[in-house]
């Protein structure tokens, strides 16, 4: 609430950093008068419990079983195996909800993951399934050297495809790679 008394542009909520539905809805109703768009993160790091999204309010996810999810492309599909990118993608679309049930829409969405796997397929489920922007990233990928590459094949992948809306370069290094980075991936797509 301060950083919109404050001006800011856009907020960011994750699934989760903030439970309770009346604060989400102070949230929203000040975004609304606004006009300023909430980004929803949805990152592997801190998804919400397995079969439980919305419920358990605070449940470390540890605790629950994601870190055995099945990962990207590894999942067969059979049966009632769930993805990391299921879970990813349920849990964003549980958050668009919220805010949709608030009659909120300026949304974009994030679906991060280490794993390129997981990211780009999280984000090309999430673009044929929802109509607003998708602003890409892999978290936690790297330094410099290592994280530019592992970026670079993922947010470039996407950006081929034609899937996104924004970016960002997450390196463990000075702030100024990353946007270096990412605007080297830009200009090798010509975009």
């Amino acid at each position: 609430l301060e950083a919109l008394n404050q001006g800011v542009d856009c907020l960011r909520l994750n699934p989760g950093n903030i439970r309770d539905a009346d604060r989400v809805q102070q949230v929203v109703s000040e975004a609304k008068v606004r006009q300023v768009p909430i980004r929803i993160g949805v990152n592997f790091g801190s998804l919400p419990p397995v079969g439980a999204i919305g419920v358990t309010r605070g449940q470390h996810r540890h605790l629950d079983g994601v870190n055995q999810l099945v990962k990207g492309s590894d999942a067969s599909g059979e049966g009632e195996t769930i993805s990391v990118v299921d879970h990813m993608v349920a849990t964003g679309l549980w958050e668009i909800q919220l805010l949709e049930d608030l009659d909120f829409d300026l949304i974009k969405i994030s679906l991060k993951a280490y794993d390129i796997d997981t990211t780009v397929e999280a984000y090309r489920r999430m673009a044929e399934l929802v109509p607003y922007p998708l602003h890409l990233g892999v978290t936690e990928s790297g330094t410099a050297k290592s994280g530019s590459i592992r970026s670079a094949i993922g947010l470039g992948t996407l950006l081929y495809e034609g899937i996104g809306d924004t970016i960002r370069v997450s390196l463990s290094d000075d702030p100024r790679e990353e946007i270096y980075t990412g605007f080297e991936i830009l200009k090798s797509l010509e975009l």
